[in-house]
């Protein structure tokens, strides 16, 4: 039989998911809580609950273990989600858009806003996914890199297109075809994730900004220009500034990356290295210009004028939150069709009208538009196509590799 050896935290990478949470965008609320460490594969507390001798892997070849799907008899769907992750009735407190799919269906949602860190969650239902369980989710949003990772173990169930019409209909070209899911056959973006450079118009004083070289290599800038800790989006943006590609590279490529943004740390250009927290700078001016994550900005812009945005002719990077659907869920058919309802353009209109991150929905402009004109003509939220060209995805890293990236990283940003 296949064993799984359970991924252990190195010293660095247990650092790493500490400081995610402390200040990253684990540490926040609301659309701040869409990713959470880059780092190892398991909670610091999730990984004493795990064999030592290894841990059956579930059935890869089959694509994920089913269950006997009660959807025909339990009209109900469990669904997991990151806080404040979805549209909210500020005077209900209920969420419309999952009003709206039980009317129409007769589904009841049981929404739960139970996953505040990508580590942490999977350290929390591995055991039973390993142990053939059923997690007692039927619907699961996690971020590009553990998706691949739940793929890889054979952790989630298969789709079936015939449930998914909308979905197979609407995606964005932009998001169809992910390295470590192509053809989207275990999973459907739930919102992507642009990361851009941001700078204050104020605190740049007339000095003009267009690429990652301008940050690294103005001396004008020297001490006011701000990283992310999130190890994919500051090595992913210097990638490409040096014309390398992200879905490509090797490990040469990113020493390099490593050794350019090295020189930059001790001539003291780089002010500092951040979670969330950029945006307080960037707002005051303490960073004069940073890398950033899209939906971030487009909230700070209500009400910080100076703050706007930069999309480099080299390109930016992009990633995703998942809808994945686990193994052993009772209820399969149901959560496709919550899937589906989602990449209709109506609710993926409200939806994103209520986060402001990128919609995978195609086709949902006009919807929006509705709504909220000023959203429906953001390319942070509705990227163009001339935007959609210009991204780029990090690829997928072996779990060698991630070990030996993390601790280089967590060395350059002093972890």
């Amino acid at each position: 039989m296949e064993q799984y050896e359970p991924d252990r935290l190195t010293p660095v990478e247990a650092a790493a998911v500490r400081r995610s949470l402390r200040n990253g965008r684990a540490a926040m609320t609301r659309r701040s809580l869409l990713r959470a460490s880059a780092g190892g594969a398991l909670a610091i507390g999730g990984l004493g609950a795990l064999s030592a001798c290894g841990i059956p892997a579930a059935n890869k070849s089959q694509g994920g273990v089913s269950a006997d799907d009660h959807s025909a008899t339990e009209k109900v769907v469990n669904f997991s989600n990151w806080p404040e992750y979805i549209d909210v009735d500020d005077k209900t407190k209920r969420h419309p858009t999952l009003d709206g799919f039980a009317r129409r269906s007769g589904i009841q949602v049981k929404y739960t806003e139970d996953i505040n860190d990508n580590d942490e969650f999977f350290g929390k239902i591995q055991p039973q996914l390993a142990a053939g369980q059923d997690t007692g989710r039927d619907l699961i949003v996690l971020t590009d890199w553990l998706a691949a990772r739940m793929i890889r173990l054979g952790y989630v169930q298969k789709l079936d297109t015939s449930v998914l019409p909308h979905a197979f209909a609407n995606l964005s070209d932009q998001f169809r075809a992910p390295d470590w899911d192509p053809g989207r056959a275990y999973s459907y973006p739930w919102q992507g994730i642009s990361t851009v450079i941001a700078y204050n118009k104020k605190a740049l004083d007339g000095i003009e900004v267009k690429s990652v070289s301008d940050l690294l290599d103005n001396p004008r800038l020297k001490g006011r220009v701000g990283f992310l800790t999130e190890m994919r989006d500051s090595i992913g943006m210097t990638m490409l500034d040096m014309g390398k590609d992200p879905a490509k590279f090797t490990g040469d490529d990113f020493d390099a990356v490593i050794a350019r943004l090295q020189k930059a740390v001790d001539k003291g250009q780089i002010r500092r290295f951040t979670g969330n927290d950029y945006t307080s700078d960037l707002a005051k001016g303490d960073f004069a210009a940073c890398i950033a994550w899209g939906g971030d900005i487009v909230q700070l812009q209500a009400d910080s004028p100076d703050v706007g945005y930069v999309i480099p002719d080299s390109g930016y990077m992009t990633s995703t939150d998942n809808m994945l659907i686990p193994n052993k869920a009772r209820h399969k058919t149901n959560a496709e069709r919550l899937i589906d309802y989602f990449y209709e353009p109506e609710p993926a209109a409200e939806l994103a009208a209520y986060i402001n991150y990128v919609s995978p929905v195609a086709g949902v402009q006009p919807f929006l538009a509705k709504i909220d004109k000023s959203a429906a003509s953001n390319p942070l939220i509705i990227p163009d196509k001339a935007m959609q060209a210009k991204s780029h995805a990090f690829r997928a890293l072996t779990q060698q590799e991630e070990t030996a990236f993390q601790q280089k990283f967590s060395k350059l940003t002093g972890a």
